[in-house]
């Protein structure tokens, strides 16, 4: 009896382990890995690096530069089929499909028709459920289980940034968080993950083409977010307006860096306006803002820096790999090579070391600090050209293409 009580208890409590989807070290469930910086865990390093990794599968998958997710043994990718966003449900081992999940999109048009049909913001999954933003700004949640669909809106018809949307939602709190709407019309919404109701909304501007990420000052939740014209900050609970501040893109420059949270400060940075970095603080019934540094040297357009050990590592708008140290703003050093045009990239710390993978395809490792950069080792890993991060989890690198997602391993 008493083992039957116990083999009863065991399935019970993986089936809700399954339902929830719960996230292990090396899981990367959302934009930007677990808690949205970039940063790795558990990964070690080989020493020294091969000249080449293993690939173990490759299929294709679609279009798009959205950033997979990736939950224990299952891979979760966001793509264009044709006239459809599918969002993919993959066994991690050897890539078979295991669900899907399929929705006719809007029509991409433009110069974003030719490279970039497909979507650009990464998966959320969390609380056994997988949240998908499309570039025509229709928002998904689906079952994690079955890929059933829970609810699906779609706020400002016809309505996004000029290049389509490309800011990741997230999951926190049993609440779906997005921006969503274009040029002048919309802004920051929660909707109730399980019924997809509404739960508050902030529509001061709309969004450009950065994501949300989460801050606590003083005890306050808050949601800090580039939008087109500023830094904003609005509280998690009610969606309450705490905090702004300007920071407008110039002529063919574009809010699209996610805001570097360290603490009570914040780091943005954007093309034409270089690298800031203030610091909010409580102050009587709100919040005041006050500047730490800024450098004007060095900015990204189309990648997100990570802090690491006081320092902030990025691609520039140029397209060279620099380090700033975060406690003054000082440039640290600036590679002299140009990794591609546009500073389309992304960059991991993978803890004893940092990964960067520009959109030509070359995995570069270097060290953290340091006067000058360092490079391991630089690894071609496609030969498409790829706007998506790679998924790092213990020897495995998951790699998304322009159609294709592979995994390669450092055996």
């Amino acid at each position: 009896m008493r083992n039957a009580t116990r083999l009863t208890c065991m399935m019970t409590v993986g089936l809700i382990l399954l339902g929830a989807t719960c996230a292990t070290a090396q899981d990367w469930n959302q934009w930007r890995g677990a808690n949205r910086d970039g940063k790795v865990a558990g990964f070690t390093a080989p020493d020294p690096w091969p000249t080449e990794l293993t690939q173990k599968w490759k299929v294709t998958v679609g279009a798009g530069d959205a950033t997979p997710a990736l939950v224990g043994d299952r891979l979760y990718v966001f793509a264009r089929q044709g006239d459809d966003e599918v969002v993919l449900c993959l066994n991690a081992a050897d890539g078979k499909e295991l669900w899907r999940n399929a929705y006719a999109a809007e029509a991409v048009g433009g110069p974003s028709s030719r490279q970039h049909a497909g979507p650009r913001s990464s998966p959320a999954v969390a609380e056994g459920k997988v949240v998908t933003l499309g570039v025509g700004g229709v928002l998904s949640c689906l079952n994690v289980a079955d890929g059933k669909l829970l609810w699906r809106k779609d706020e400002f018809p016809k309505r996004w940034p000029q290049f389509y949307t490309a800011s990741s939602p997230m999951i926190v709190d049993g609440m779906v968080i997005a921006q969503l709407g274009g040029k002048g019309t919309g802004g920051l919404m929660a909707f109730d993950a399980a019924s997809g109701d509404v739960k508050w909304k902030w529509g001061g501007e709309a969004p450009e083409y950065a994501s949300p990420v989460l801050m606590t000052v003083d005890g306050t939740k808050q949601v800090v977010t580039l939008t087109e014209k500023s830094v904003v900050s609005v509280a998690l609970a009610d969606g309450k307006l705490l905090w702004q501040v300007a920071f407008a893109p110039g002529r063919r420059a574009y809010n699209a860096a996610t805001p570097i949270v360290d603490g009570q400060t914040v780091i943005v940075t954007g093309k034409g306006r270089g690298t800031r970095a203030f610091k909010v603080e409580k102050q009587g019934d709100g919040f005041a803002v006050k500047d730490s540094w800024s450098n004007d040297a060095l900015a990204v357009q189309f990648n997100t820096p990570v802090l690491k050990d006081g320092k902030l590592y990025g691609l520039s708008d140029g397209g060279n790999l620099f380090c700033i140290d975060a406690s003054t703003g000082k440039t640290v050093w600036t590679d002299g090579t140009q990794r591609g045009r546009g500073g389309f990239g992304a960059i991991v710390d993978a803890g004893t070391c940092l990964l960067a993978l520009p959109a030509n395809g070359d995995l570069l490792v270097f060290k953290p600090g340091d006067a000058e950069y360092a490079q391991l080792a630089a690894i071609k890993v496609t030969g498409d050209a790829t706007y998506a991060h790679p998924l790092v989890s213990g020897k495995r690198i998951f790699v998304k293409g322009q159609d294709s997602l592979m995994l390669l391993t450092l055996d």
